[in-house]
């Protein structure tokens, strides 16, 4: 213990010089107005900017891009919250209630609690990987496909339970987007499937397209079509921080938040997305306050999600630097740049680049201070934004969704699809079916379909496979438990009701 304080000493010696304080807030910068942006995520990012590894010192190269990595979740929040357009799909989730909270005029809130709920969960990660990385990644490793794929089945179950106004709806909407994540290629076959032999889905239907099609567009469809001048308290900011209620509300919410995040960001699981709505749906179901989730907006909502989201992020760099497994794609590209140093990662890291690992740890630490000076004193600066009226502000929306959206591949068919979305969007929202769990279909429907084949050839074809092993066992006990227990505890009560 004694070595790790004094190795994370000297890391902070090393990150602290001027130069590399520069990259960190560089990068922190960079990667907070890319997260605004819908589309041009950190790993389009990064890789961009991969070719300043052959003239920048490997050091600085990292932090600057990890900057950009963890930046990035810090401001596609800022438009979740306010525009209903996620910059990133790991804060897709903050949207539900981050824009109810907007439109019913604390923006501030929302924005401040998740600033500081990011924070918050940036460093307690950015601790637990400091003390616990080699032993947190030698139980990842031990998990296999059976246990992956039960992992996403009780996130297509929690997810489709508890965002719909009913279940029925829930699973609607997922089977939706386990739907549209089968189009493209078999990522085990290699067989082009449901592609209508249209050759731009060849690699499948971009998330982030949909994403911006069924929040943003949709947004805007819905409020033009059904609501009129009805929501015109939008504009309505009543305040621009935290009171203390909002705060006792947010802690515990954080924390939960935290645990959710962590292990999720140590596992090839499906990145920040899973973390995000399982921490909404443990919010709304400890929630004093349920009436407010979908309607006015809980800012537990938020301030779970937000904490998730954030230490998954930090917690992929357990596995990338113990073990060389990348578990996101940022995380892919942060270990091609590794390499193009000729450096290794894997369990040798921490004895052969140690001054770089540790550095790069310090720097987490050092970036998280430096994203909330950076977010918290915009706050009163982003809100503003709800001044706008509001054709002018939806038509500021449509246009920043379409450069957005055009940008990622230069294509207009690209801009049909997201349009064809929002009008879907419209549609489900008008008969209350949830958006999300569709994106949660698209995003881990590829990811559980993988899993469960390579589960099945590890058990020769059969079933039993999933409950052969104990922690597949578990979970599959867990999926059970939440798909009986909510229909016999109602039935229960609507018998006691009757006594």
């Amino acid at each position: 213990m004694l070595d790790t304080w004094n190795n994370l000493l000297s890391g902070f010696v090393t990150a602290g010089t001027p130069i590399n304080l520069l990259w960190a807030f560089v990068g922190c910068a960079l990667g907070t107005a890319i997260g605004v942006l819908p589309g041009l995520g950190p790993a389009v990012t990064v890789a961009m900017l991969l070719p300043i590894t052959s003239q920048v010192e490997p050091t600085a190269s990292m932090i600057f891009f990890a900057g950009i990595y963890y930046g990035a979740m810090y401001g596609g929040s800022t438009t979740s919250i306010l525009l209903n357009t996620p910059g990133e799909t790991g804060t897709m989730v903050t949207a539900l209630e981050g824009f109810k909270m907007a439109k019913s005029g604390r923006a501030g809130s929302a924005l401040a609690t998740a600033a500081i709920g990011s924070f918050v969960a940036g460093t307690l990660a950015t601790i637990l990987v400091t003390l616990f990385a080699p032993v947190v990644a030698e139980f990842a490793v031990k998990l296999g496909p059976p246990e992956y794929f039960c992992m996403m089945l009780l996130a297509f179950i929690t997810v489709s339970a508890v965002l719909g106004q009913s279940t029925v709806r829930g699973l609607t909407a997922l089977f939706i987007g386990l739907a549209l994540g089968l189009v493209g290629m078999d990522q085990i076959s290699g067989q082009v499937r449901y592609t209508g032999n249209i050759p731009e889905f060849m690699d499948g239907i971009e998330t982030v397209l949909i994403a911006v099609g069924l929040f943003a567009v949709s947004e805007v469809m819905y409020n033009a079509l059904y609501e009129g001048k009805s929501s015109a308290d939008m504009n309505r900011l009543t305040k621009a921080q935290m009171t203390p209620l909002e705060w006792r509300r947010s802690w515990p919410a954080w924390l939960r938040g935290t645990a959710i995040g962590f292990p999720f960001g140590t596992i090839p699981a499906g990145g920040s997305e899973i973390p995000t709505f399982l921490s909404y749906a443990t919010e709304k179901k400890l929630s004093n306050h349920k009436e407010e989730f979908g309607t006015t907006g809980a800012i537990e909502g938020v301030a779970g999600p937000e904490a998730a989201n954030n230490a998954a992020v930090t917690a992929t760099l357990v596995p990338l630097l113990t073990l060389g497994i990348p578990t996101s794609v940022t995380a892919a590209i942060l270990l091609s740049a590794l390499q193009n140093y000729g450096i290794q990662a894997g369990p040798q890291l921490f004895q052969n680049s140690s001054t770089l690992v540790w550095a790069l740890i310090a720097s987490l630490y050092i970036g998280n201070v430096m994203l909330l000076v950076l977010n918290l004193p915009l706050v009163g600066l982003w809100v503003k934004l709800l001044k706008i009226p509001k054709p002018q502000l939806y038509a500021g929306i449509l246009i920043f969704a379409t450069v957005g959206v055009y940008g990622m591949r230069q294509s207009s068919f690209d801009l049909f699809i997201m349009y064809g979305f929002g009008l879907l969007g419209t549609l489900m929202r008008r008969y209350d079916f949830p958006v999300a769990p569709v994106i949660v279909g698209m995003i881990l429907g590829p990811l559980a379909e993988a899993q469960m084949r390579n589960a099945l050839s590890i058990g020769e074809g059969h079933w039993r496979v999933f409950w052969d092993r104990p922690m597949s066992f578990t979970l599959l006990c867990v999926v059970a438990t939440c798909l009986l227990l909510p229909p016999i505890w109602s039935a229960w009560q609507r018998r006691k009701s009757k006594v």
